[in-house]
């Protein structure tokens, strides 16, 4: 687990530390986590997805009906984070169509506001 951590700590660093990445306003700076975070949710919904079918594949090879009952308790919780994680996924999809906000520029966000 520690090398894993390791190894995943050090890809995530240089992003963090925006090593490489011009950043001349505060709309490059969200424009570049918006990039990190539509590479980031595709990537945990497949590792919850092969989290799913292990615990699965666990559950078929238990012999043990404790092991069994675990197994299955983390099936469960397997889909609820799944069905979240896409639901949440999908809401703000249809919220940025309805309001017409997923194909906005961060230079435009100024003719979208009302003139009061």
């Amino acid at each position: 687990m520690k090398k894993v951590l390791i190894s995943v700590s050090m890809f995530v660093m240089p992003i963090m530390a925006l090593a490489q990445a011009r950043v001349n306003s505060i709309w490059d700076l969200f424009s570049m986590a918006n990039r990190v975070l539509n590479m980031l949710v595709p990537l945990f919904i497949a590792l919850a997805v092969v989290y799913f079918i292990w615990e699965v594949f666990r559950y078929a090879v238990a012999g043990d009906e404790d092991k069994k009952k675990e197994a299955k308790t983390h099936i469960i919780w397997g889909i609820v984070g799944i069905f979240v994680m896409v639901s949440v996924w999908g809401l703000v999809n249809i919220l940025q169509g309805t309001f017409g906000t997923a194909g906005v520029a961060p230079g435009n966000v100024g003719n979208l506001l009302p003139n009061f």
